[in-house]
């Protein structure tokens, strides 16, 4: 089925559409998730949740831009929305250095699930931040106004998340490359 009659039979509760939609597009969408989630659990609740709004809202979708780019806004509004509910009390930090440019070399000894385990372990806003800044393109004004926070607080956040990442990769490296060091 073409994905504009998928679309159409969607929005029309039709279950059988619903269940190719979600098997074409769940591991794209479980991967957006696993990005912004804690843990694989997380991931798979946000994608459920993500699926559940898809469906809800599909109707609304107008054609303009790419349906998997819609469906992959939702699923990462749904993981902010989740850290929003959960977030601690937020301390503000001023951070002088933000002019330093961090940049993580090391990270070509790396496979792509040790880098998103690594980007997982960061503390929540730090990886919220890294996840929308770095991997799907916001920038730092919009970062501040979804997660609200200002936008030097984004930045800050930003680079102490490469700061952290650096570091662990390093550390990496030196266990695996004892002599290099």
């Amino acid at each position: 089925m073409k994905e504009t009659e998928l679309i159409k039979a969607c929005i029309k509760n039709n279950r059988i559409a619903q269940n190719e939609l979600f098997q074409r597009h769940k591991d794209t969408l479980y991967f957006t998730s696993l990005k912004y989630c804690r843990n694989e659990a997380d991931a798979e609740d946000n994608l459920h949740d993500a699926f559940i709004t898809i469906f809800q809202k599909i109707k609304t979708f107008k054609n303009k831009g790419s349906f998997e780019g819609w469906m992959k806004r939702i699923t990462i509004y749904k993981a902010i929305d989740k850290y929003k509910e959960n977030k601690p009390l937020k301390i503000e930090i001023k951070d002088d250095i933000l002019e330093e440019n961090v940049t993580i070399e090391e990270e070509q000894n790396l496979s792509l699930d040790e880098l998103l385990k690594l980007i997982q372990e960061l503390p929540d806003q730090y990886r919220m931040v890294f996840n929308l800044y770095q991997m799907d393109g916001f920038s730092h004004k919009e970062i501040a106004s979804v997660l609200k926070i200002s936008e030097g607080t984004s930045k800050s956040n930003y680079h102490r998340a490469k700061l952290i990442l650096r570091e662990k990769i390093i550390e990496i490296n030196k266990s695996l490359n004892p002599k290099a060091t």
